[in-house]
């Protein structure tokens, strides 16, 4: 039994495939506007999700990114203040070795004694300093001063690390302490001083011997001051070791930014001299189909009753 094929059934069909034609032309019409082949889910089901997941570690990524590059700058920057502080911490030695020796009438004993006073206060200055706002030898406490000029050498600075996260599961602290650097506070007398080495105690109490001529004094807290001398370069490989470990994350990130964009790449962005090709190849079945569309739909009611 033979199948009647009617007009009706004719013109469905080449409905049909006419707006499949046009439907193929402006999916690539689509890519080549936005250089992507997937545009919607749709598109490829499997790649949108590897897709995503590459979005996903990008983004992240970017955060890191963002994390590394304030964190250098913190770190730079205390590694800066921690150059001045040492430079103090030079001349302070050179003062104490110079008052030392027991041949300086009380006149240059006072001149050290006033040029201590400055380098105190400088140091002071030097526990306060901020990067942004942000008090960097205060811990978690970056909106206040640690230290005053008056009472340095009693105050507690805060002792809490800031972390910075730069990968999945690896965080590091990017602060030092001003306990770390200038000393625990030494508590109001009587009670038994907790760092005897304390910067701004050290400081003080040369200012204050050499304004009496104590040399016995003087030469014990010569002492005290080498030490916190090299408890303060101990502090600066510290920082210059997290320096470079942040400089090897930096790489890191940038490395696997890179991989993971051209892993993106293959999934998501067109070919475009491929897709030019096939929309090309598109317009000219679509022209096609429209063309012999037309033969189809010509034969009129007066063709049929010759």
């Amino acid at each position: 039994m033979s199948l009647r094929i009617t007009q009706s059934m004719m013109h469905s069909q080449l409905l049909r495939n006419v707006n499949n034609n046009l439907n193929r032309m402006d999916k690539h019409q689509n890519m080549l506007s936005t250089g992507r082949k997937i545009n919607a889910p749709s598109d490829d089901p499997v790649g949108i999700t590897y897709a995503l997941r590459y979005r996903s570690e990008l983004s992240a990524n970017e955060q890191y990114q963002k994390n590394i590059d304030s964190a250098k700058s913190f770190v730079d920057h205390t590694d800066t203040v921690l150059s001045q502080l040492t430079d103090i911490m030079q001349r302070a030695n050179e003062l104490t070795v110079q008052g030392a020796n027991g041949a300086n009438p009380q006149s240059a004993l006072d001149a050290i004694a006033e040029e201590m006073g400055q380098l105190y206060q400088q140091a002071v200055s030097l526990g306060n300093d901020r990067l942004n706002g942000k008090a960097i030898f205060n811990g978690q406490f970056t909106d206040k001063d640690p230290y005053t000029v008056a009472g340095a050498q009693t105050e507690q600075a805060d002792t809490q690390a800031i972390m910075y996260q730069f990968a999945a599961g690896v965080t590091i602290p990017i602060n030092v302490t001003g306990d770390a650097v200038f000393g625990a506070a030494n508590p109001e007398p009587p009670a038994d001083p907790t760092t005897p080495d304390n910067l701004f105690t050290v400081l003080g109490g040369l200012q204050t011997a050499f304004s009496a001529g104590d040399q016995k004094q003087v030469q014990n807290l010569l002492g005290q001051l080498g030490s916190r001398m090299d408890k303060i370069l101990n502090v600066r490989a510290e920082v210059g070791a997290r320096s470079n470990r942040i400089d090897l994350m930096d790489a890191r990130i940038k490395d696997l930014d890179v991989n993971l964009t051209e892993l993106d790449s293959k999934i998501e962005d067109a070919d475009m001299a491929e897709i030019i090709t096939k929309l090309q190849e598109d317009q000219n079945v679509y022209q096609a189909s429209l063309s012999i569309g037309a033969k189809i739909i010509q034969p009129s009611l007066l063709d049929y009753i010759r």
